[in-house]
């Protein structure tokens, strides 16, 4: 929306000759109008998981950046968070891949909670690590075809607190082509996106 013009028209001369004050009390200055208010931000889109075992999940709830969801396949309930790269690099640049995700899983049936996992899109290069950075704190993870998960199970839990209080994870990868791949996800709302997942899979 365009601000309102701040300039005055032009004086017919009889009113020239008026001295500066009188001029000033007559015709006062108009206001300036208040600043056009900040456009507020779109709320983000709700990731599109893929299927799981076959079933679409169903969102429970979109929460910043982080979307909540639950799926049964096979009878057995599964709920998680789950967003999508706000940036993606590759070396060498624009190399084709299928959307990555970051999830973290409940699974109630296996005892499961809070299991990070990474959908990268495209085969990590066999027997390569890839790393998540979140803040000042690093943990490695093993992959297996497009999948990641953190090596060292006893970390999850400091790994799950550090991204509830984080800003961002950036993800690091090296494809079966040697692709080298940067993905960062904020981690806006999945603090929120955790919660409402506790509640529906308790």
């Amino acid at each position: 929306m365009s601000l309102a013009r701040l300039f005055l028209p032009l004086i017919a001369a009889a009113c020239i000759s008026l001295p500066a004050a009188s001029w000033a009390q007559q015709n006062p200055a108009p206001a300036r109008p208040a600043a056009a208010p900040a456009r507020p931000a779109a709320p983000a889109q709700p990731a599109t998981p893929p299927a799981i075992g076959g079933v679409q999940p169903t969102l429970l709830g979109q929460f910043g950046d982080w979307g909540a969801y639950t799926a049964s396949p096979g009878g057995r309930k599964v709920c998680f968070a789950l967003a999508k790269p706000t940036t993606s690099t590759t070396n060498p640049p624009n190399r084709p891949r299928d959307p990555p995700f970051l999830f973290v899983s409940t699974r109630p049936a296996e005892k499961v909670k809070d299991e990070v996992s990474i959908i990268i899109g495209y085969n990590f290069k066999p027997a390569s690590d890839a790393t998540v950075d979140v803040g000042s704190a690093n943990f490695g993870l093993y992959t297996q075809n497009d999948g990641a998960w953190i090596k060292n199970a006893a970390e999850e839990a400091k790994m799950v607190d550090a991204m509830r209080k984080g800003a961002d994870a950036v993800v690091k990868g090296v494809s079966s082509r040697g692709t080298q791949t940067t993905d960062t996800f904020s981690l806006k709302g999945l603090a929120q996106a955790l919660d409402r997942v506790a509640q529906e899979c308790r």
